[in-house]
């Protein structure tokens, strides 16, 4: 049976940094959507590289060949962008997940642990 938390806690301050010191509450879930929107912020740059990259080849090369090569530059690097996104989401969503997970296995055993503390043990026989 896990011990019980000291009432020493007065506050909310308190109670975030009792959590912090003895993860009795997990903070990666609200973490892990900063860290999903900045890695979003660098695929949007890894996209702006693509296009200056496409608009790059468009410009130095003038015929119709550059123009081609500009355009399967820009294809290419949106699909490339396209599956970043999609693998940059399920990464996240997998730890979103571990992470939930926990949290109901540590909600589970907290009911199974009062479940068992109000329930009377059972009438011996002899």
């Amino acid at each position: 049976m896990l011990p019980s938390k000291p009432k020493l806690r007065h506050g909310a301050g308190a109670s975030l940094f009792w959590d912090l010191l003895t993860f009795e509450r997990l903070m990666t879930n609200q973490v892990i959507h900063l860290i999903y929107w900045a890695g979003l912020g660098v695929i949007a740059l890894i996209a702006f590289g693509f296009i200056g990259t496409a608009v790059g080849v468009a410009l130095r090369e003038e015929l119709l060949m550059g123009i081609l090569l500009a355009a399967s530059v820009l294809v290419g690097g949106f699909l490339v962008v396209a599956a970043l996104v999609l693998l940059w989401r399920s990464f996240c969503e997998l730890y979103v997940a571990l992470f939930r997970l926990s949290d109901d296995l540590h909600a589970i055993r907290q009911a199974t642990d009062a479940e068992h503390s109000v329930r009377p043990p059972p009438a011996q026989q002899g």
